[in-house]
């Protein structure tokens, strides 16, 4: 479902303090395969240029100084915004979503960012097992489990609020599926273990945590899409159907 095509990878800048918006710079670099993306801040490092892609020091991606064409410095407030928003799924952001709404959340997320809600719906499986209010050891929150940090960049301003906490979610991880050209295993891995491990070790890394994410999300992602051909055709018993996405290689 998801559409390949050449966008920016975004990042939201802007902090709000009440009715006062404080409006950042932020850059927008582009690469010599023709893709670009939006940065907060970089860094030089021994031939490589570290690009952060929100005001913490913790998301980051490296990439070679020879493939950076140019580099433009922008107001943060042109820089991409998620596009699927607490309003654009019909709810206010003072509304309380129920978890009879999250299916209805997911199919209006993917549709805003052509991702297929499938996928959504398995990373929310895999994440917080479908609760709103769910709230990890290191305190990731919500649904999709954002860090305070990246919510905040995201634009979430409530991760309990389920329509904004699956907005900023799938925001996130269509913009890792943007950068990784539309590889899940490695956006998984990237929303689990974060951009820099990704490329550090030039792959999913070797974290058993990691590892078991990105299979168990594929793993249901490919169910959920084998029951939907199943049901398209009847539960016919000879129904097959291709692997729609792999585990990395233990």
């Amino acid at each position: 479902m998801r559409t390949y095509r050449k966008l920016e990878l975004f990042v939201t800048l802007l902090a709000l303090f009440g009715s006062a918006v404080t409006v950042r710079a932020a850059e927008r670099v582009t690469l010599r395969n023709g893709s670009s993306l939006v940065c907060d801040h970089q860094k030089n490092l021994d031939g490589q240029v570290r690009l952060y892609l929100t005001s913490s020091d913790e998301n980051y991606v490296d990439v070679a100084a020879a493939d950076i064409v140019s580099v433009e410095t922008i107001r943060a407030g042109n820089a991409i915004k998620p596009s699927t928003t607490p309003q654009a799924t019909g709810l206010s952001q003072s509304s309380s979503a129920t978890q009879a709404d999250i299916p209805a959340l997911l199919n209006q997320a993917g549709a805003e960012l052509h991702l297929d809600p499938d996928l959504l719906a398995s990373v929310v499986h895999a994440e917080s097992d479908g609760r709103i209010h769910a709230v990890s050891p290191v305190g990731a929150r919500g649904l999709m489990q954002l860090m305070p940090a990246t919510a905040k960049d995201l634009g979430v301003r409530d991760s309990f609020a389920a329509e904004q906490n699956i907005a900023g979610g799938t925001a996130y991880l269509d913009a890792l599926l943007m950068y990784y050209h539309d590889d899940i295993a490695l956006a998984l891995a990237a929303y689990n273990a974060g951009p820099a491990a990704v490329n550090r070790y030039h792959g999913v890394p070797p974290y058993a945590e990691t590892r078991r994410y990105v299979e168990r999300v594929i793993h249901d992602f490919n169910q959920r899409k084998l029951r939907e051909a199943r049901q398209r055709s009847n539960h016919a018993p000879w129904v097959s159907m291709a692997v729609i996405a792999t585990a990395p290689a233990k």
